[in-house]
């Protein structure tokens, strides 16, 4: 028989006392995330619901738009604040005052009617039910009452008087979906408005914050136990504020080289691309107003510029301010009586006129 027709058998493979037994795996390890600081609202407050007009107490209509809220957009921007700014003072430069109407009561009067798209006027009668004068009330505290000819002076909801009935007059910017209060044009642009004032608030925490971007650590190494991850993690967390960047001292025994990394963020994406929000933002903001750029001293971003100056004047002013003008001229049909009257626009100085 040969060795290949022997028959073979299996025999159990078994460990000598010399051979050392195998050494109990170690449990898997656990990875571990988390971020270093607090979460930053991006609208913070600044949601703007079109509620529509409905009644409080039983005695007047509140506005569709929250007022008091407008009034902070006002000047929550550099672009949207002057561009209401420059309506108001062309129309203001070519107002020719009056005994009844003051220059300065005028600009308040389209103050109001450019942010909130409403102007209150009251009449201001003596003993004898003579005229005395027109005197602007703040529309931001004016309230439409239920009945006709009805208005209230509101500074709160506890405090209330109501104006003598028949003496306010209301212009408006009409509105679409109610005929009680007007709203203002730039309603559309208000996201953007609001999007161009994060981005500067943004940039302003982004170098208050030293510039920096933020970063990831990274722990690999398998010398650092959960205590020294807390450890690691409470240091950092007390590292946050003014004068965060502070130097930190991390001790690891039998540690690898690269067992600790700090991975960087981009720089680009901590920015968040400040120049080109900044850019479309306003050029919402000016399509809104439909003020042209170089009224509004925006430097061009290219060689040919935005044109001549004094073109664009004077069609901004063509468009856009004279039927602002037919608009308070409206009062004079009201009070019977040429008190709001305008120069024609002309880029050389106004003459000063006697008061009418």
């Amino acid at each position: 028989m040969t060795t290949a027709d022997k028959p073979r058998m299996r025999v159990p493979a078994t460990l000598s006392e010399s051979e050392p037994a195998a050494e109990a795996s170690p449990a898997p390890a656990r990875a571990e995330a988390f971020t270093f600081g607090e979460p930053v609202p991006v609208t913070d407050l600044a949601d703007f619901l079109y509620t529509g007009c409905w009644m409080l107490t039983a005695r007047w209509y509140e506005p569709p738009v929250d007022l008091p809220a407008l009034a902070k957009v006002y000047r929550a921007t550099a672009h949207h604040g002057s561009s209401l700014q420059v309506k108001r003072n062309i129309l203001s430069r070519s107002f020719i005052p009056h005994r009844l109407l003051s220059r300065q009561a005028f600009r308040a009067l389209v103050t109001d009617y450019l942010v909130f798209g409403n102007a209150y006027i009251e009449r201001v009668y003596g003993r004898l039910g003579r005229l005395l004068a027109l005197r602007p009330a703040r529309a931001k505290y004016v309230r439409r009452g239920v009945e006709e000819g009805q208005y209230w002076w509101v500074t709160s909801w506890q405090v209330a008087s109501e104006f003598e009935r028949d003496s306010v007059i209301h212009l408006m910017e009409p509105d679409i979906n109610q005929e009680i209060y007007g709203v203002p044009d730039y309603l559309g642009a208000l996201q953007s408005i609001l999007l161009n004032e994060n981005a500067t608030l943004f940039r302003r925490k982004y170098y208050l914050n030293g510039s920096h971007a933020g970063f990831v650590m990274y722990v690999s190494d398998t010398a650092q136990n959960q205590e020294d991850i807390d450890a690691m993690r409470e240091a950092l967390r007390n590292s946050k504020g003014v004068g965060n960047f502070r130097n930190l001292f991390l001790h690891s025994p039998g540690g690898k080289k690269d067992g600790v990394q700090i991975i960087p963020i981009s720089e680009v994406a901590a920015k968040d691309e400040f120049a080109g929000i900044k850019q479309e933002t306003r050029d919402d903001t000016l399509a809104s107003h439909r003020v042209p750029p170089q009224l509004m001293g925006v430097m061009p971003n290219n060689v040919g510029g935005f044109g001549d100056v004094e073109k664009a004047a004077r069609v901004f002013v063509t468009n856009e301010l004279e039927p602002l003008q037919a608009v308070f001229e409206e009062v004079n049909d009201l009070v019977g009586e040429q008190v709001i009257r305008f120069r024609p626009y002309t880029l050389e100085a106004a003459s000063e006129s006697p008061t009418g």
